[in-house]
C-alpha cells in the first residue's frame, strides 16, 4: 500500500503501458501528448518521436476521421467506430476499432483520449473459420453428389456393354464405345473432385526437403524460363507429416503459378515460423508457414474468395480441382491454405501446426 501511495502515478503508468489497447492523448491541434507502449508497437513509432507530432503525420486515414476528432473536441461528445482502415507511413495496413473520449482536467484545456484496438487478428480468425467450414460443407456436398452420380453412371456403362454384345453390326460399336468412354470420364472427374480419401501416413520430415522435391519436379517443366527462388528459415524444426501429400499440395499450387506466369517471371518458396498462432479457432504454440509467391498478373477479385472450391478456375481450360485438393490435403494435417493476390504479387500461404496430432492417426510415428 505504501508503494501505491508514494508512486500512484508510476503504478498507473505501468498499468497503461502493459495493456494491449493502444492509448493516445491529443490536444486541440491533434498533436500527440502521450502514447503508451501498445500504441508504439501498433503504430510503429517510439514515444520520443510521436509526442509533439500531429496525429496526421503518424497515421494515414481519410479526412473524415480527423474532421470528426475536431468536432468531438468542440462538442465534448464521446463516440466509437468499428473496422477503420489505417495506413502507417511504414507501409503497414491495420484494421482497428477505436473510441474517442473528451477529457476535462482541472486547470488544463480539454484533451481527447483515443483508444485503438487492432482487429486484424479477429478478422483473420473469422475468415479462416469460414474458409474451413466452407471447405467441409463443400466436401460433404460433393460426396453426396458423387454417390448419386456414380450409381447411374455404373448402370449406364453396364447397359452399354450389354447392348454392345447384341449389336448386329460391328460398326455400331463405335456408339457404345462413346457411351462407355464418356461414362468413365465422368466417373474419373467425380473421383478427382472428391480428392484423395487416404489418411496421411505421417513421419518426421524436413519440410525443406519436400519443397526441394517440388522444385526439382517443376524445374524440368519450366526449362529455366521461370526463376525459382528459395528463402528458407534454417531454424525450422522437423514436422510430423505425410511427405507425399505435402508434395502434392505444394506442387498443385506451384503449377498454377507456372501457368499464370506464362513462361516468364519468378516463383519464390519462403518458410518462416509463427509462434502462438491461431488457425481457425485453435491456438498453436508453433506453426510452420510455407509461402509460394509469384509475380504474375494476379487472381481476379471475383475469383479470389472462391478459388478453393472445385470447378472454379481463372483459365478457360482449367479444371479448378487442384487447389481444392491441396486445401483438403493440408486440412488433413490440421492446417490451412490462404491466398492474397494483386498484380505482380500472388501469395499462397500454407499454415501447418507443428503439434498436429498426426502421430496418433496410424499409431506410432514411423
Amino acid at each position: 500500500m505504501s508503494f501505491i501511495s508514494r508512486s500512484g502515478k508510476a503504478l498507473q503508468d505501468i498499468i497503461i503501458d502493459n495493456i494491449s489497447t493502444a492509448v493516445l492523448m491529443v490536444d486541440h491541434k491533434l498533436s500527440i501528448l502521450y502514447i503508451n507502449a501498445a500504441g508504439e508497437m501498433m503504430l510503429d513509432i517510439s514515444s520520443k518521436r510521436a509526442v509533439g507530432q500531429s496525429l496526421r503525420h503518424i497515421i494515414n486515414v481519410s479526412d473524415a476521421f480527423f474532421n470528426r476528432l475536431e468536432t468531438t473536441y468542440s462538442n465534448n461528445h464521446p463516440y466509437s467506430e468499428h473496422e477503420l482502415s489505417v495506413g502507417l507511413f511504414s507501409g503497414k495496413e491495420l484494421t482497428i476499432d477505436y473510441s474517442v473520449t473528451p477529457i476535462m482536467l482541472p486547470g488544463l484545456s480539454s484533451q481527447l483520449l483515443l483508444e485503438f484496438t487492432s482487429i486484424d487478428r479477429h478478422l483473420r480468425i473469422a475468415h479462416e473459420e469460414n474458409l474451413l467450414a466452407q471447405h467441409q460443407a463443400t466436401r460433404s456436398l460433393i460426396r453426396g453428389m458423387a454417390h448419386e452420380i456414380k450409381n447411374p453412371l455404373g448402370g449406364l456403362r453396364g447397359a452399354a456393354q450389354l447392348l454392345e454384345n447384341e449389336l448386329p453390326e460391328p460398326s455400331l460399336k463405335e456408339y457404345t464405345d462413346i457411351i462407355i468412354g464418356e461414362a468413365d470420364r465422368l466417373r474419373n472427374l467425380v473421383d478427382r473432385m472428391i480428392g484423395p480419401n487416404n489418411l496421411p501416413k505421417p513421419r518426421l520430415i524436413n519440410v525443406h526437403e519436400v519443397i526441394e522435391r517440388v522444385r526439382q519436379l517443376v524445374s524440368a517443366e519450366v526449362d529455366n524460363a521461370i526463376n525459382l527462388k528459395r528463402d528458407y528459415d534454417p531454424s525450422l524444426p522437423l514436422i510430423i507429416a505425410d511427405p507425399d501429400q505435402l508434395i502434392q499440395a505444394i506442387l498443385n499450387i506451384t503449377r498454377n503459378a507456372i501457368l499464370a506466369l506464362n513462361d516468364h517471371g519468378t516463383i519464390s518458396f519462403r518458410t518462416r515460423p509463427r509462434r502462438q498462432y491461431t488457425i481457425g479457432s485453435h491456438v498453436y504454440r508453433l506453426v510452420l508457414e510455407i509461402q509460394i509467391i509469384d509475380d504474375g498478373p494476379g487472381i481476379a477479385e471475383d475469383l479470389i474468395e472462391n478459388i478453393f472450391y472445385p470447378m472454379i478456375s481463372g483459365r478457360p481450360d482449367g479444371s479448378g480441382i487442384g487447389l481444392s485438393i491441396s486445401q483438403g490435403l493440408i486440412n488433413q494435417h490440421k492446417g490451412l491454405i490462404e491466398c492474397q493476390s494483386e498484380p505482380g504479387n500472388t501469395v499462397f500461404t500454407i499454415l501447418l501446426p507443428l503439434e498436429n496430432g498426426l502421430e496418433n492417426i496410424n499409431g506410432d510415428t514411423q
